[in-house]
């Protein structure tokens, strides 16, 4: 790489799978996307070798980076408003809607497009390897990047922002160009799937027939999953695209599908 070619790397952990982007900061270029899924969900432990095993063997990884940005995707995650946040309390918040243990360590974002502090656990022991490999970095949540990405559009209609991922949907609600509710839901079929976002609608007492539903993540045209969002609500698209960065021609990842990383820098 050359000396004044400037590369930043974001990293996306889903116990599910990984996503790589590398982006060219001095072309103002996206250069590298590829997602790897696993066969069957891993444990932390499991994933850290497969991330180590990629990092080790793909020649891009060995440029310098002026930074290396880490997403934890994972559901241990909870929104406080910042009028009410404690750190001391992290605990408490995620106590309630998620399952952690005595010893996690939880950490916290604070969001750029509202008053919101995102706490959750992230996955250590891949902090400690991309310390170790990289030197300095910076980690976030999914779903911080995901809230941002879409807050930072111009969404003046009651708007659904839904990005899926393996057997999950991560749902913002934005009216007015303010957050109403961010949830995460498990889903293992096209009716769970369906059931999740109509009972998000109908506690936010919108009509199906007049908000608009934006769909990234793992969804396509011609899944199951499109196909009966498309049944139940009217106005159904994919998440305009709203990159700071071109994206190299070359590259195989789907845009949409790589929402989040896309974002992330």
């Amino acid at each position: 790489m050359s000396h004044n070619t400037i590369k930043d790397l974001s990293i996306q952990v889903d116990l599910n799978g990984l996503s790589f982007c590398i982006l060219n900061r001095t072309e103002k270029q996206i250069e590298y996307l590829n997602t790897i899924a696993f066969e069957t969900k891993l444990n932390p432990s499991e994933a850290l070798d497969q991330l180590k095993a990629e990092l080790s063997t793909n020649t891009v990884f060995s440029d310098d980076f002026e930074s290396v940005v880490i997403i934890h995707q994972n559901e241990l995650s909870s929104l406080v408003p910042t009028s009410l946040y404690d750190e001391a309390l992290n605990a408490d918040y995620l106590k309630f809607n998620t399952k952690i243990l005595q010893t996690d360590f939880i950490s916290h974002d604070t969001l750029k497009t509202t008053e919101s502090v995102n706490v959750y656990v992230p996955y250590v022991n891949i902090n400690n390897y991309i310390f170790d490999t990289f030197g300095s970095f910076t980690y976030k949540h999914a779903s911080t990047a995901f809230i941002d990405s879409v807050l930072a559009l111009d969404t003046t209609k009651n708007t659904l922002y839904v990005n899926v991922s393996t057997n999950a949907l991560a749902v913002v609600a934005v009216k007015d160009k303010r957050l109403e509710l961010y949830n995460r839901f498990e889903y293992h079929s096209k009716e769970d799937f369906i059931y999740y976002l109509l009972f998000v609608v109908e506690q936010l007492g919108w009509n199906p027939e007049i908000l608009d539903l934006k769909l990234s993540g793992q969804i396509y045209k011609d899944d199951d999953n499109y196909s009966i969002c498309y049944k139940y609500i009217r106005n159904v698209s994919f998440t305009d695209k709203n990159l700071k960065y071109s994206l190299n021609k070359k590259l195989n990842g789907n845009p949409n599908a790589n929402h989040i990383i896309l974002n992330s820098f």
